[in-house]
């Protein structure tokens, strides 16, 4: 598989980021992830999504570690730090879900909490239904695991035209205009930094395209087998989405009704747009903080 491996100059100096690279090869890329907090906290597992990186969480990283818990935030394959195939065709729903298993697996986590957003929920949703016993406890930002029975969103088509067919795909605009707070000159470099050129990108024009839109679509049966699970799920499940997102409005609601989990939990609306990382990350920290208190 040909691959791109984005030059470590590319991320000297970042600004809130000083977090040790951490490595591991899954399926003969690299993939980067940050590892913060006691090694013997328990595991706080933060996926972000498309088209962002482990550098959405960093100001929710040392607030959770903080708090005593191990967090791992991985660079998904195509992104942040991690190695990037150049070919659109290299990357699918299941390739994506193997590599994040296999991290998993080379790190030995188990007793996980899972924190996500974006495509984070949709690996991470449907991992945790397929490992349960893995996990200790769920909680979704602005996030869904679609399995194409449901029409999907008008703006979720014109982002998914847009990524396929745009000749430029500018990351750090597209992260600006989904958040409430207008991002700063170091703060977009450091979003644009996995990407020096338009070769890099494969994997994140390949994102929206995978999404289930259809009920025949190559991941429906595998998400709503996911579902099925999820829909016995009793353990602790928290929905934090915020109440600028016009993508995932309603999910929450969607959610405390199809999970028992939900159920008694202190649900919250932050504010902010699709990425609420940036527009509410103290907020998204302490509420993750505060269902793990609970469950101790």
């Amino acid at each position: 598989m040909d691959y791109l491996r984005t030059p470590d100059s590319r991320f000297e100096r970042l600004l809130d980021y000083p977090f040790e690279p951490n490595y591991v090869d899954v399926g003969g890329l690299r993939m980067h992830y940050v590892d913060e907090g006691p090694a013997d906290g328990k595991p706080v597992l933060m996926l972000h999504g498309e088209p962002s990186w482990s550098y959405l969480y960093r100001h929710m990283i040392p607030i959770c570690a903080a708090a005593g818990h191990r967090v791992i935030a991985p660079d998904l394959i195509g992104f942040g730090k991690s190695d990037k195939p150049t070919d659109i065709n290299a990357y699918s729903y299941q390739s994506h879900m193997d590599w994040v298993i296999s991290l998993l697996d080379q790190l030995d986590l188990t007793d996980i909490t899972l924190v996500c957003q974006d495509w984070g929920s949709l690996i991470g949703l449907r991992l945790a239904a397929e490992n349960e016993s893995r996990f200790r406890a769920i909680v979704v930002g602005n996030g869904m695991l679609p399995t194409g029975d449901q029409q999907a969103p008008k703006a979720f088509h014109l982002w998914k035209n847009f990524a396929i067919y745009s000749p430029v795909l500018p990351i750090s605009r597209i992260l600006n205009t989904a958040t409430f707070r207008k991002l700063g000159p170091d703060e977009i470099r450091a979003y644009d930094a996995p990407f020096p050129n338009r070769k890099y990108k494969a994997g994140a024009r390949a994102f929206p395209k995978l999404v289930p839109v259809t009920p025949n679509d190559p991941a429906s049966d595998a998400n709503r087998a996911a579902w099925k699970i999820l829909e016995q799920w009793q353990k602790p499940f928290l929905t934090t989405f915020s109440n600028g997102d016009p993508i995932t409005r309603g999910g929450d609601k969607y959610m405390q009704e199809r999970v028992p989990g939900t159920q008694g939990q202190p649900h919250q609306t932050l504010v902010g747009g699709h990425f609420l990382q940036e527009d509410s990350p103290v907020q998204f920290a302490q509420a993750v903080n505060g269902l793990l208190r609970k469950f101790k």
